[in-house]
């Protein structure tokens, strides 16, 4: 058990999605806290007591030969070779939704500066890539890379928080952008790209 480099990751995850997303009102600190345990959680696991594995071993005996540290190649019996599948994919998609929401954050930031409705870059295939970002590193890491009871759970928590203070967010612009943005909503999904833009959407979020 490596509980230096759990509190280390949990400190560099944090510091980053903290970076990138500054709460301020109630919503914003409730969804974050729901990310900030999310984030404990899977590496407290991850490089420190895998509490999951042990759990469903107990649960439903699975034979200890097959045991390992990941949920993955626990369950379906393939050793370290699962492990770095697992690993390979998970990372994949986070690097995709870190890139997506450091994009969008710079995108929306010089916006508000300019005093403008960004409906270009990232804005132009879902209204919040910030939160799809969010969503799809999330996914990667707590759910393909290193699934636990902990993140499975809190996965679908965090993504209705987000959907709330998305829509309070999409009424605010509405009462300073009016037709304008209602036409952006009409053309522009919320959070999930449509199904042939999903990879211009990842190249693009990966840019410098």
């Amino acid at each position: 058990m490596a509980w230096g480099l759990a509190a280390i990751m949990i400190v560099i995850v944090s510091w980053i999605f903290y970076r990138y997303f500054a709460p301020s009102g109630w919503r914003e600190w409730t969804g974050a806290g729901l990310v900030q345990a999310f984030i404990i959680a899977l590496y407290a696991e991850m490089f420190g007591f895998p509490l999951t594995v042990y759990v469903l071993i107990r649960t439903f005996g699975i034979d200890r030969e097959y045991v390992s540290a990941n949920l993955w190649s626990t369950l379906l019996g393939l050793g370290e070779t699962g492990m770095f599948v697992s690993m390979l994919l998970g990372y994949s998609l986070a690097i995709i939704g870190v890139g997506m929401f450091i994009h969008g954050w710079r995108e929306v930031y010089r916006a508000r500066h300019e005093n403008r409705l960004v409906t270009g870059g990232l804005y132009r295939f879902v209204r919040h890539p910030q939160y799809t970002g969010l969503f799809l590193a999330l996914f990667g890491e707590g759910i393909v890379h290193w699934p636990t009871i902990f993140s499975v759970a809190l996965l679908p928590v965090i993504v209705l928080a987000y959907y709330f203070l998305a829509r309070k967010e999409e009424r605010d612009m509405i009462r300073i952008f009016g037709d304008e943005y209602r036409e952006y909503m009409r053309r522009v999904p919320m959070f999930i790209p449509r199904r042939s833009r999903w990879k211009e959407l990842a190249v693009k979020s990966q840019e410098r």
